[in-house]
């Protein structure tokens, strides 16, 4: 070719910079230039993990190395579909990845899912963790909530709920968050899982991290401990469902303490109606389960109905329909082969590639998105002799084309003023950063040449 091969990525959360730390470290000769609809990169990490969790944003700083690395440029504020598409993308790109994520709830087919009080877990963590787009307010006027299903979403979705307000002003939550929680009238959060404690997708962190607040008591029914013989030969096979398992049977057999605030894990407990009055949830209704032998289980007709003022769909993610790609409106996927984009016909979708969840479905935890990354790039390379070459390859092409569209775009230099904008927020506080919530004041700091205070 006589130059690097010149690669965009669509989405600068962790797929896609995986996908662009695989493309560099493969010794090929490329150059990439990643697209992320939000002003700051990093995806999932930034606007899909709870406030509390520092370990797993740590994650950034390995992320942060790979922006650094020479042949790497990111565009932010760009939204694919309205100020970019396919065609256009290959016109500056020898091949194009997309590696988006999931921002839509997984839809609850129940009676009562269109009462007020009845949200889903997606939008309410978009919230508290300021995603631009989203309302600033949320009603937290509930004393008793719901949370339907039983992984890692399910649980930050309760403990941000139960946690009082103050625990949290350490973290990066924006004032608002702070402001709507210290106002939040709950006193106790409710989550159900349809199965048992050896089906629960919790992983053994995310699980014991809900009885270190010291406003919380973790309350489990002893009743709710049970098992079959599928359900000890997962517990046998797998060292995690293990120490879940475990977990819980400290929590069932152990005295309910005096903490403010309750936060009851519930098994066997499977939601058929969202119940309400005047428009607005005023219950839940749930059909008891119990185990069938293999791990599975059915209905046993009995039916329990709580006294709730909210309910959070926590059953899984969904991702969006990209423009000009096919799209599996049921998993939530691009049809695909070992990442190369088919089309409905399955033929091959030239010079256009998937990685992620866009790719395999919002499964997984975030360390897992890079052998999802390594095979789409093996794809990739393995293709590059045959790819129909960019027309305007040259890296400032792309840059006109931008500009003369009028798109006001954030860089990866614009993301370190930001950066440093918010960590100057924070330290008058005591804090590491005040997270900026509004999108005009994020491209505004952005733009800002690095200096040591902000006016």
């Amino acid at each position: 070719m006589g130059r690097p091969l010149r690669v965009a990525v669509v989405g600068a959360g962790p797929a896609g910079i995986y996908t662009v730390d695989a493309l560099i470290k493969s010794g090929a000769e490329v150059s990439v230039d990643l697209f992320e609809r939000m002003p700051a990169p990093f995806g999932l990490i930034r606007y899909g993990v709870a406030p509390d969790h520092p370990r797993i944003k740590g994650i950034v700083d390995a992320l942060h190395r790979v922006l650094d690395k020479p042949g790497v440029r990111l565009f932010g504020n760009i939204d694919y579909g309205s100020d970019v598409k396919l065609d256009e993308l290959r016109q500056f790109y020898d091949a194009v990845v997309f590696a988006t994520g999931a921002v839509a709830d997984r839809p609850l087919d129940i009676p009562g899912v269109d009462l007020v009080g009845n949200h889903g877990a997606a939008d309410f963590v978009s919230w508290y963790d300021g995603h631009p787009d989203v309302a600033r307010s949320w009603p937290l006027t509930a004393r008793s909530v719901a949370v339907l299903g039983a992984g890692n979403v399910a649980l930050d979705v309760a403990r941000v709920l139960a946690k009082s307000a103050e625990e949290l002003l350490v973290t990066e939550i924006p004032d608002t968050v702070h402001a709507g929680l210290a106002a939040s009238a709950v006193t106790d959060v409710h989550v159900f899982g349809r199965r048992g404690p050896a089906q629960a997708k919790f992983t053994p962190l995310e699980l014991r991290e809900l009885d270190h607040s010291p406003t919380v008591e973790v309350i489990v029914d002893p009743e709710d401990i049970e098992f079959d013989e599928g359900s000890i030969a997962a517990i046998r096979a797998s060292k995690q469902v293990d120490m879940v398992v475990k977990t819980l049977q400290e929590w069932a057999i152990r005295d309910v303490g005096t903490r403010p605030r309750r936060l009851h894990l519930h098994f066997f407990h499977s939601p058929t109606a969202v119940l309400g009055a005047d428009g607005h949830v005023t219950g839940l209704r749930t059909e008891r389960t119990e185990l069938t032998g293999d791990g599975t289980v059915r209905g046993t007709g009995a039916f329990h109905d709580w006294d709730v003022q909210a309910v959070y769909r926590a059953v899984g993610y969904l991702s969006s329909h990209l423009a000009d790609l096919p799209f599996d409106h049921v998993s939530g996927t691009v049809p695909h082969a070992q990442g190369r984009v088919l089309d409905m016909d399955d033929a091959l979708v030239p010079g256009a590639y998937v990685s992620g969840w866009i790719k395999r479905g919002p499964i997984g935890l975030i360390g897992h998105t890079k052998g999802c990354s390594s095979e789409t790039v093996a794809s990739l390379l393995a293709d590059a002799p045959t790819l129909r070459p960019a027309v305007h390859p040259e890296p400032n092409a792309v840059v006109r084309f931008l500009n003369d569209r009028g798109i006001e775009f954030t860089t990866w230099q614009g993301w370190k003023n930001l950066d440093a904008y918010e960590r100057a927020l924070g330290a008058p506080h005591g804090r590491e950063r005040i997270k900026v919530v509004d999108r005009t004041e994020m491209i505004r700091a952005s733009a800002r040449m690095p200096v040591d205070r902000f006016a």
